[in-house]
């Protein structure tokens, strides 16, 4: 099918609605700092208000190549929340010790953006995983198992298929889990919003300054330079073809609808308690609603990156977009009627192991990248480990496992690109087959089996 509304024709609905401030000044000539910041998005806003907080004598300035929140921080599902929904993820990769501390550390996201001064849409309702299929429910009863196994059943409550219908009706969920911890907010008034905190905290933002390259001394921008003993690095996906982060990174695409307010349809439903939601798939479909009824339906099954480079497939690609719409139509029956007015997609940044990682190079370059398509709460969680690393300070934040891990590199291209790209369309395949109550074909099913023996995760669950 083709999408009611094409990708990549207008900035996305959240950059609309909360219409960003006025631009800072671009950076001209040369200026001090004792911490340049390379991105305004969410990581980088949380950087330069920790460090700020931290020392309040800091210089900090922020360049950003075009405006704050125009990348991933502005164009999301604007699901917030931790880790307790991957814990199962976690503990693969950390170990339960580390699982839980990093859970827990994490969990200081929606108290963070409940303190700022403007309303940025937040509703603490939960976040409710579904199945849709029976290969979905084994997802659930890992996730279940895992948090009784590590102590905290109550971050992972099942829900029977009755229990997940009094939240939101569909013939299509067979059973869920409900996340304590997820909240979903206004993702452009968010960006907005910390960037006036971080204006109002001291911080220099120069916009309009895309960053050319690293110096010794700090960042070389189009028309200046910022002087700087240290360097954090926070560019999200573009990050995938940066020497030090590249071998352990690729970018997806995620795209996303937006339908007209629908409030009375959602009261049909019973949808009104504003719940985030997703499946148990391998390419997850994320929805959740709006403060003016809207409902939003991403997916996460948008073409891989090939040698790190961001461009028309990423904003642009009709198919996912159309994806994403049938998946309203089919997993929300009851919002049939809803008229589809917006669609957008962008690129997210994918790590081997689905987590983000957080590391040092040259001795004063800190960066963080990986977030796998779930940024929004952990990127509060990745400006207390930048603003430590940036700090040099030897604390809680920079011991946790997120920092000290060993990442395993991905393939190299363009085995990357092309092996991705085949195991990509081999899930798709067996998730559309299951879908339909059918046995996948033997070829797809081994493609998708394919990333677990080796060790990687393809997707973005």
């Amino acid at each position: 099918m083709e999408p009611s509304v094409l990708p990549g024709l207008e900035p996305p609905w959240w950059r609309q609605e909360a219409q960003p401030d006025p631009a800072t000044p671009p950076l001209e000539g040369v200026v001090d700092a004792d911490v340049a910041i390379v991105g305004g998005g969410y990581t980088g806003l949380w950087t330069a208000r920790a460090i700020r907080r931290r020392e309040p004598s800091a210089r900090v300035v922020v360049v950003d190549a075009a405006l704050c929140g125009d990348g991933p921080s502005g164009r999301n599902g604007g699901f917030l929340h931790g880790y307790w929904s991957n814990l199962a993820r976690l503990r693969a990769s950390v170990g339960d010790d580390g699982a839980l501390a990093v859970a827990r550390a994490a969990d200081g996201a929606v108290a963070a953006v409940s303190e700022l001064e403007d309303d940025v849409w937040l509703h603490r309702a939960g976040m409710l995983q579904v199945s849709t299929t029976p290969a979905q429910d084994s997802v659930l009863d890992e996730a279940a198992e895992t948090a009784r196994e590590l102590g905290v059943p109550d971050e992972a409550v099942p829900l029977t298929a009755s229990e997940v219908a009094e939240r939101c009706r569909s013939p299509r969920y067979r059973r869920g889990l409900l996340f304590r911890d997820g909240a979903t907010v206004h993702p452009g008034r968010l960006v907005r919003a910390l960037r006036r905190a971080a204006l109002a905290d001291g911080v220099v933002i120069h916009e309009r300054s895309p960053a050319l390259g690293l110096a010794d001394d700090g960042v070389v921008t189009a028309s200046g330079r910022v002087r700087a003993a240290a360097v954090v690095v926070a560019t999200n996906a573009w990050m995938s073809a940066w020497r030090p982060a590249a071998p352990r990174l690729t970018n997806f695409g995620s795209y996303v609808v937006l339908t007209e307010p629908v409030p009375e349809l959602l009261e049909q439903i019973g949808w009104t308690g504003g719940e985030a939601i997703y499946d148990g798939r391998m390419f997850l479909h994320y929805f959740r609603t709006t403060d003016d009824g809207r409902v939003l339906m991403g997916s996460g099954s948008g073409p891989i990156g090939f040698r790190g480079r961001v461009d028309g497939r990423f904003t642009g690609d009709g198919p996912t977009a159309a994806r994403a719409e049938s998946a309203l139509r089919t997993l929300l029956p009851g919002l049939a009627a809803a008229r589809v007015e917006h669609a957008w997609g962008g690129p997210i940044d994918v790590s081997a192991d689905h987590l983000p990682y957080f590391a040092s190079v040259d001795g004063n370059v800190h960066f963080g990248a990986g977030y796998s398509g779930n940024g929004v709460g952990p990127t509060w969680l990745g400006g207390q480990i930048l603003a430590s690393l940036a700090l040099g300070a030897d604390d809680e934040w920079s011991r946790l496992p997120l920092v000290t891990r060993k990442v395993r590199p991905l393939p190299p291209e363009p085995l990357r690109r092309l092996g991705g790209g085949l195991v990509r369309s081999a899930i798709l395949t067996c998730e559309e087959a299951e879908d339909r109550d059918e046995q996948p074909p033997f070829a797809a099913r081994f493609g998708r089996a394919l990333p677990g023996l080796l060790g990687l995760r393809i997707g973005t669950r």
